[in-house]
């Protein structure tokens, strides 16, 4: 079971790595109380939401399933296209700070719901204690805190490669634009 977890775990935090990269394009510089906030604040909804989606399988289990993804795909989908629209704008973009808690808070909510299908699976397959969960809740928001912090430190480093060739905010709308329609069409 742990081997499956782990998968799992990575397979959830690749969109916390990805939203990371751009975070950390968009800040040009470590800034670890930024990056530890972002990361931590990844982990802990990455970890949480499974067992939102446990609890919620009992009392609206259809909706969740029908509508979750649609939710993330709305989330993601409005930050890309107001970062790309605010790219082709004159001065800063305001839109997507990695700075402000606000943003953070989003991008934690909107990449780590698929993972309420996870939680709403497992509470299908069977699993009945809570007991039985807390160790791949914990896995999963680890290994998603740890990607949330090498992504931003990936994003620094070839930030500036990336900054000649294309504007950061536009990468970074399209890629949370690709990432709401893989959540929406189940990629």
């Amino acid at each position: 079971m742990f081997i499956s977890v782990l998968f799992l775990s990575v397979a959830l935090a690749m969109d916390c790595l990805t939203v990371s990269i751009v975070s950390g394009v968009v800040l040009q510089r470590m800034e670890w109380p930024t990056v530890l906030r972002m990361s931590t604040l990844f982990g802990l909804f990455q970890g949480l939401m499974p067992l939102l989606g446990w609890l919620a399988m009992s009392f609206f289990a259809s909706g969740l399933l029908l509508y979750g993804h649609i939710v993330a795909f709305v989330f993601l989908s409005f930050v890309g296209g107001r970062m790309i629209w605010e790219s082709f704008r004159e001065g800063e973009p305001t839109m997507f700070n990695p700075h402000k808690l606000r943003t953070q808070l989003l991008l934690a909510v909107a990449t780590s719901i698929d993972a309420l299908a996870i939680g709403a699976s497992y509470a299908v397959l069977g699993y009945d204690k809570l007991s039985l969960l807390a160790l791949p809740f914990l896995i999963i928001g680890l290994v998603s805190f740890l990607f949330g912090v090498t992504g931003q430190v990936l994003g620094v480093r070839f930030g500036k490669i990336t900054r000649r060739y294309i504007r950061p905010e536009l990468l970074g709308g399209v890629i949370l634009v690709i990432i709401g329609l893989k959540v929406l069409l189940g990629f």
